[in-house]
């Protein structure tokens, strides 16, 4: 789950970074409105934090300007202005949550994920497919009800197969999941992470579509 994180204050900023980071997203951070719509226009992502009060501008601005521009990414609000006339501008600007600061790190996370997960059209908290349940909250993934230890970054790709069943992915939309822009990404990284997930799921998951990318295999195996 790729979420851009739009706040000024280095403090918070680094702080969502890690903390979300471990919470499984993987988090681009910038601190403009100016940086905050180049990244929107540049890149795809499953969610946005979005500070109101930036150094060259209001929050509000970028998030009219992106939902002008037909921006479906889910957007949460964090902002000291949590008076209810700002919560109210801010959800009629195209805010889909709002939290106050101070705030804690995991409620961010949950908000986010159930933000991701009404986004999908998903209900349950648990992504299924066929035997196999993924839960982002906790991290863990189980077949047949057994336990599955994935790293992260195999978790991270088995989360986005599955929330897209019968879509291929390719390499770099897997990669952009993965991997931040200031990460180096070793150029068979995805195809090492995909065989080892054969390795622990077994070999009929996941199949891969020739010079396309990769997507769960539509026939039980």
């Amino acid at each position: 789950m790729r979420v851009l994180v739009i706040e000024d204050d280095d403090v918070l900023m680094n702080g969502l970074q890690v903390g979300l980071g471990l919470a499984g997203f993987t988090v681009e951070a910038v601190a403009t409105c100016a940086d905050a719509s180049a990244a929107l226009r540049a890149a795809t992502f499953d969610a946005v934090v979005l500070d109101l009060m930036l150094p060259d501008g209001s929050g509000l601005d970028v998030l009219t300007e992106a939902r002008a521009r037909q921006l479906a990414a889910p957007v949460l609000l964090l902002t000291a202005r949590d008076s209810v006339p700002d919560r109210i501008a801010g959800l009629d600007a195209g805010a889909d949550d709002y939290l106050g600061k101070p705030f804690d790190l995991d409620e961010v996370a949950a908000r986010l994920r159930a933000l991701i997960r009404r986004a999908a059209g998903r209900a349950t908290a648990t992504s299924q497919w066929r035997d196999i349940t993924l839960d982002p909250a906790a991290m863990t993934v189980s077949r047949a009800g057994e336990a599955v230890r994935l790293s992260r970054r195999e978790f991270a790709i088995l989360h986005a197969l599955i929330d897209r069943p019968g879509q291929v992915l390719s390499k770099s939309q897997l990669e952009e999941r993965l991997y931040g822009w200031q990460e180096e990404i070793e150029s068979n990284a995805i195809e090492v992470h995909v065989h080892k997930l054969r390795a622990k799921l077994g070999a009929g998951v996941i199949e891969t579509v020739r010079g396309v990318g990769y997507r769960l295999m539509e026939t039980a195996s």
